[in-house]
């Protein structure tokens, strides 16, 4: 049996998720939570084998709540049930410690049996999802990016936070400055390193973190 917790903060899908796969063989939902600090919470109170994971959350998003799960529960397995399919999302929940990764095209029994994959240990990626790091790990760079690029202190410490999937409102929250502020240190940034959009300049946070 594996232990499930779902994270949404739309309550129909949250709820239609929860109804429908704890009626599934092999599937005990423990509990539902509406945003990352919940799921938290939730996590260390039921300890489940496997998180049902939404990214774009408020209070907290499913990118850091992945990443601060994983930290401190290493045998709970994340699967991440998003909307969103872009390299930037798609980069940030795998390197914060997802095991999968599905859309939310994914039918029923597509959820069901990634559910549990990822309570046996497996990794799970969407089709198409797959398909996008394929392209990532074939594409050809526009421009390589000169270890010796002029970042200022602030730059660098954005450009680390858009490698782990924040956006520019939860980056402002997290530096205490304005949104605003944020742009323009971006806008900085993608111009001095030669970016063509937030992909780019994640897997070039990525290469140099590892």
């Amino acid at each position: 049996m594996t232990s499930l917790v779902v994270v949404d903060d739309q309550a129909s899908i949250r709820e239609a998720l929860a109804v429908m796969l704890d009626l599934a063989d092999g599937i005990d939902v423990l509990g539902t939570a509406t945003n990352g600090e919940e799921a938290i919470a939730l996590v260390a109170e039921r300890e489940p084998d496997v998180v049902l994971m939404d990214l774009n959350m408020p209070v907290l998003g499913g990118v850091e709540a992945t990443e601060r799960i994983r930290a401190a529960h290493p045998g709970v397995r994340v699967l991440v049930l998003t909307t969103f399919d872009d390299d930037e999302s798609i980069l940030a929940a795998l390197r914060a410690g997802a095991s999968g990764y599905l859309t939310k095209e994914a039918d029923r029994a597509k959820i069901e049996q990634a559910v549990r994959a990822a309570g046996s240990g497996q990794s799970v990626l969407a089709p198409e999802v797959q398909q996008r790091l394929l392209a990532l790990a074939t594409r050809e760079p526009r421009r390589p990016v000169e270890d010796s690029v002029n970042f200022t202190a602030r730059e660098r410490e954005i450009l680390g936070l858009i490698g782990e999937g924040l956006r520019n409102p939860e980056i402002a929250a997290r530096l205490v400055i304005s949104e605003a502020t944020v742009k323009t240190h971006i806008n900085n940034l993608f111009a001095k390193a030669g970016f063509h959009s937030r992909a780019d300049a994640v897997r070039y946070a990525l290469n140099t973190a590892s």
